[in-house]
């Protein structure tokens, strides 16, 4: 048994140990894997629903990633990949591959379709120039990896007014082996203040004041996700002011955390 795991990466061995608990249940076995923080989310991804470039869809059936759910309006300015992932996640060729189907006017030029996927994942960004600048610099490290999906939608149900999962929508989510995945928020100063309307403060410009309540439905949110198997990372946007100094700073991030599910070698 130890020569046919010798060689094996840790997201393989942490893969066969979920299976060994699945199949005959360890305590001890599930208390290691749950100190390596390399748990997957349970359930295999059925629908993926992202890239919304308009009004944002209405959903009905809560978790869009792990249950089969139903757009009842907006479906036109998002795009839902529907085909099975099972454990191996997302990669940019798979991704590629669910939009040449789409469009097969783009299937006899191989350079046509990434390009034309990558400017509608841009579309979603809008004009928010700290997500667009995190998107493209993730494009720069390579093609044989997890694709950065953009505006991943979670939970929404607006007929019945609640969710599982308190967030609706994520700014880039990461479909990697083995059941890993990564949420990566980008943060501005909406996340953790408000804007106020206060003319004796006298200051040219919009007003922002220190909001607890609203740091912590963030901190809440992350809590849930990390324990239902999520990595959640936060990026906040003063972080990439200088451009040099912030695609180096997310080359790194990138690079470590790929490293860590072995898609990259470590620098």
């Amino acid at each position: 048994m130890r020569a046919r795991l010798q060689g094996k990466s840790l997201p393989e061995l942490v893969d066969i140990a979920r299976h060994v608990i699945s199949e005959y249940g360890d305590e001890d076995l599930q208390a290691l894997v749950g100190s390596l923080g390399a748990r997957g989310v349970d359930g295999e991804v059925k629908n993926l629903i992202f890239a919304a470039d308009g009004p944002k869809p209405q959903i009905v059936l809560p978790d869009s990633i792990s249950n089969t759910i139903r757009i009842v309006k907006n479906e036109q300015y998002c795009l839902v990949y529907d085909l099975p992932l099972e454990g191996r996640g997302l990669s940019w060729a798979d991704l590629v591959a669910w939009w040449v189907r789409r469009h097969p006017e783009q299937a006899g030029d191989p350079t046509q379709a990434p390009l034309s996927l990558r400017e509608r994942l841009r579309r979603s960004l809008g004009d928010n120039g700290a997500e667009l600048f995190v998107f493209d610099t993730y494009v720069k490290l390579g093609f044989d990896l997890p694709a950065l999906i953009s505006q991943v939608y979670f939970h929404y149900d607006p007929y019945s007014g609640g969710s599982r999962l308190p967030r609706q929508r994520t700014d880039f989510l990461l479909l990697m082996n083995h059941r890993a995945r990564a949420v990566i928020e980008v943060d501005g100063v909406q996340h953790y203040a408000r804007q106020v309307d206060e003319p004796s403060m006298r200051k040219p410009g919009p007003v922002w004041l220190a909001d607890p309540e609203r740091y912590a439905v963030m901190v809440a949110e992350d809590r849930q996700l990390a324990l239902q198997g999520y990595e959640v990372y936060r990026i906040g946007r003063r972080e990439l002011r200088d451009p040099q100094a912030g695609q180096a700073l997310l080359t790194e991030f990138f690079t470590r955390l790929l490293s860590r599910h072995g898609y990259l070698q470590p620098q």
